[in-house]
């Protein structure tokens, strides 16, 4: 766990959230690991009934200091049942014991638990063997289980179903949060955190999911299940979305072999997507934010703050039944900060995806935004416009490319095209150098500096990055007659396209 002044320390989740308040976050190795951690805390607070009793007490409840202390007195007074134990023999914590008989036959090493470090689940990255020995520390271990219960990819696990479970122990769905964007508010503390991101829930509070032999009926193998309703959020945030089981090694402290399956189907509804915001797929049809490899999160940043500013906006509606509804029962400011002075509250919207193609992990995505009632317009039309700048840049510099490429190879071979105008793109460098600008000009607009006058910065950095790194491209055209036609036929195609009245005003100069 982090501390205030940047400390990293080791402790229970009892005094973990007994000291919420005085922790910043907790750690993780990766985003994903991290996110599927604070889901564990939340489905711990929800399954104790720490949670705001309605949405028009939520907003001071968030600053109750002392408001997570039910959750971590519930805690201590159960941590001493079997059902806490990771390594307990019938009801191992998130774990499926019935995998027990054929874990030595067909488990692998403990790195299999880790979504880096496997491809398919039968190679690793890094090409070690499957039987690779080196133990997994328990605590990594248990975040590694857990991010593979919230973020697990689709595909085959290893084990075969013929002599374990059931066929379908090998069919591996993707998990609830592994095809699409998480978005979580951050507060300044743990606690904070925790907070800002429990939703009012009427009646008893229900079970979370602490074993697969314990508490409700779980699926079988024998033939593929449909999903099963959720019982309230202790169980959504706790699913068991992987059927696993850990062996300890000898001495207790780490794990040495590993056992992974299919885990449970939920039939999720959308009251079970309180922090998702859509957008359109190619074909026009809509679906929560997803990640990808080619898109940044930040480029997508203003849908955050639309779904805040649409909730604002729609009287009688403010429920608190979404992430951004809850966020617009905060009361606005009266005025907007003074430049450079920090918002009387201040909120980073946090937004995690695991990028997967077929079952292997690509790479983690994340981008944190700030928010601040009331500016919700404000951070809206800077990020949206911060984006439609970027694009727009990327797609002169693309033809630049073009332009140049049309000059240096008089004669190309049509399957040569692609490779050749390659060669002049800068716009990955592009997306590489826009974020940091991208962060800043949001940070400006959240202090209270003028949007239009913000943007305007903005657009004059990218652009003149971007000119940049188009330059550099042009390098590797030869120093002759021909090369210097190419180099300028692209640099001027790229001013051409920033002056053209097609451009966003800003980065012609001019205010929107």
């Amino acid at each position: 766990m982090l501390t205030d002044d940047d400390q990293l320390v080791e402790l229970n989740l009892v005094d973990l959230l007994h000291e919420a308040d005085e922790l910043r976050t907790v750690e993780g190795s990766t985003p994903g690991e991290k996110v599927a951690f604070i889901e564990f805390l939340l489905a711990i607070c929800y399954a104790s009934g720490t949670r705001p009793a309605s949405a028009e007490e939520w907003p001071a409840w968030v600053d109750q200091k002392d408001a997570l202390r039910p959750a971590a007195d519930w805690l201590a007074k159960n941590r001493e049942n079997e059902v806490w134990d990771l390594f307990h023999p019938t009801e191992p914590l998130g774990q499926n014991s019935l995998l027990a008989p054929f874990l030595d036959k067909h488990g692998a090493g403990p790195a299999q638990l880790v979504i880096e470090h496997v491809g398919d689940y039968n190679q690793f990255f890094d090409h070690h063997h499957l039987e690779h020995p080196k133990p997994l520390p328990v605590a990594q271990a248990f975040r590694a289980m857990l991010a593979q219960h919230v973020y697990g990819p689709a595909g085959r696990a290893r084990m075969s179903g013929k002599d374990t479970l059931g066929p379908t122990i090998t069919n591996l769905a993707a998990t609830r949060l592994g095809s699409r964007i998480r978005v979580l508010a951050l507060g300044s503390t743990l606690g904070e955190t925790l907070r800002l991101n429990l939703a009012p829930v009427s009646g008893p509070p229900d079970e979370m999911n602490l074993s697969w032999t314990a508490g409700r009926d779980r699926r079988g193998f024998k033939t593929k299940p449909g999903g099963r309703p959720v019982s309230g959020p202790a169980d959504l945030h706790s699913y068991l979305g992987r059927s696993v089981l850990l062996r300890p090694t000898p001495e207790g402290d780490a794990v040495d072999r590993v056992l992974l399956g299919a885990g449970e189907l939920l039939s999720l509804k959308e009251e079970h997507l309180q922090d998702a915001v859509y957008a359109k797929k190619a074909d026009g049809t809509t679906k929560p934010l997803w990640a990808s490899a080619s898109r940044a999160v930040w480029r997508d940043a203003h849908a955050l703050y639309a779904a805040v500013a649409e909730a604002r906006s729609s009287a009688g509606r403010n429920d608190g039944d979404t992430l951004y509804r809850r966020l617009a029962l905060f009361p606005p400011e009266d005025v907007a900060p003074e430049p450079g002075q920090q918002p009387a509250r201040r909120v980073e919207l946090w937004a995690v995806g695991l990028v997967a193609k077929q079952t292997t992990a690509i790479a983690w995505v994340d981008g944190a935004f700030p928010f601040a009632p009331g500016l919700e317009a404000r951070l809206y039309l800077a990020s949206r416009r911060g984006s439609e700048i970027a694009e727009y840049v990327a797609t002169a510099l693309s033809r630049a490319a073009y332009a140049a490429w049309t000059v240096a190879y008089r004669n190309p071979k049509p399957a040569d095209k692609a490779g050749q105008i390659a060669r002049f793109d800068a716009r990955r460098m592009h997306w590489e150098a826009t974020q940091e600008p991208f962060d800043f000009l949001m940070d400006e607009t959240t202090i209270g500096e003028p949007v239009h006058e913000c943007l305007l910065d903005y657009a004059a950095t990218v652009s003149t990055e971007a000119r940049r790194f188009l330059t550099e491209c042009l390098d590797s055209l030869p120093r002759n007659s021909q090369g210097a036609k190419a180099r300028a036929a692209a640099l001027q195609r790229f001013d051409d396209e920033l002056a053209s009245p097609k451009a966003p005003a800003e980065l012609r100069g001019e205010r929107a």
